[in-house]
């Protein structure tokens, strides 16, 4: 089964991009354009192993959102957002956050925190295999 991965994000354009990235790499991405849908997104789909948000969406905002899905979960949760300060990071950091990456980013750093955030958690697509003696 392949991972499933939420991305909140108000710019189309951003979430498509992230979506684009995901999916490429054989993940699921469920998409939510504002904090209350993301919410709704987390909620239906049961089987969400890590959130991407973003901090400043309309109607619930990032840091809302993930005080939110901490109540309930422990699913890994990426804070990428325009936020760069350092006690922007501190803050989603201290809220739950596994990770936090500012904007602009770069494809290879984003994936290779996101396969971190996974592993972390015990997920993982890539194969194993396991070696018995004959």
């Amino acid at each position: 089964m392949a991972i499933k991965i939420l991305v909140a994000d108000d710019e189309s354009r951003i979430r498509k991009i992230i979506g684009d990235y995901l999916a490429n790499e054989g993940y699921d991405v469920v998409q939510a354009e504002n904090g209350r849908k993301a919410l709704e997104a987390f909620y239906m789909n049961d089987d969400i192993d890590l959130v991407i948000l973003d901090v400043m969406m309309p109607e619930k905002n990032g840091w809302q959102v993930c005080e939110e899905i901490r109540e309930e979960s422990d699913v890994p949760v990426i804070f990428l957002t325009a936020l760069g300060e350092t006690h922007d990071e501190i803050k989603g950091l201290d809220l739950g956050a596994d990770d936090y990456i500012p904007k602009p980013f770069g494809y290879e750093r984003f994936m290779a925190r996101v396969r971190s955030a996974l592993r972390r958690a015990g997920k993982s697509n890539e194969a194993k295999y396991k070696v018995y003696d004959l």
